[in-house]
């Protein structure tokens, strides 16, 4: 495939920073997420959730602003692809953003459910503290969500290096900041 001049268009450097802070700032989260359980019951446990919780917040701010600038002021550049391919890159992007938000909805519910104690501070009281069932099955819904976000995120990935490395029409350069 020749690349194509207007492919080549940069995302304006908010958009850019929007797309990188959020991909690093869900990493983040799921490897926490993955190790919370090792920390020894009490305040050290308390506190790597805390941390979780917080970096939540962060992602659920940073989330509405990254659609807050997109919507308003975000550059758009004209599709990548054509055809088939271009709806299903728009599913998967809206997708993302459905379960990104969807995460944040489900994880402040699960501190709600679990009736969270953040960082020693206070303690977010709990819906049904007798529950464990709700508790479980809320926990378990925010982990499938992390699951499929991962799973769609490594796809969108996975695009952008066959876009730079098969096709090379700089697809993958358009959300790269100082890239040519």
């Amino acid at each position: 495939m020749l690349p194509d001049p207007l492919v080549s268009r940069h995302y304006d450097l908010p958009t850019i920073w929007f797309h990188w802070a959020v991909a690093l700032l869900v990493l983040v989260q799921w490897v926490i997420a993955q190790v919370i359980d090792w920390f020894p019951s009490g305040m050290p446990r308390v506190e790597a959730r805390s941390v979780h919780i917080s970096l939540g917040l962060c992602l659920a701010i940073l989330l509405a602003a990254r659609i807050l600038w997109r919507a308003t002021r975000g550059r758009v550049l004209p599709p990548a692809d054509k055809g088939a391919l271009q709806t299903l890159v728009k599913t998967v992007h809206y997708a993302l953003y459905a379960l990104l938000i969807a995460m944040v909805l489900v994880g402040i519910f699960l501190v709600y459910v679990r009736g969270d104690n953040f960082f020693g501070l206070f303690t977010v009281p709990a819906f049904d503290p007798n529950n464990k069932a709700l508790r479980d099955n809320i926990g378990e819904l925010h982990g499938t969500i992390a699951t499929i976000i991962l799973i769609l995120a490594g796809l969108h990935a996975s695009a952008g290096l066959i876009h730079h490395y098969l096709w090379h029409d700089g697809v993958l350069r358009r959300m790269l900041p100082g890239a040519n």
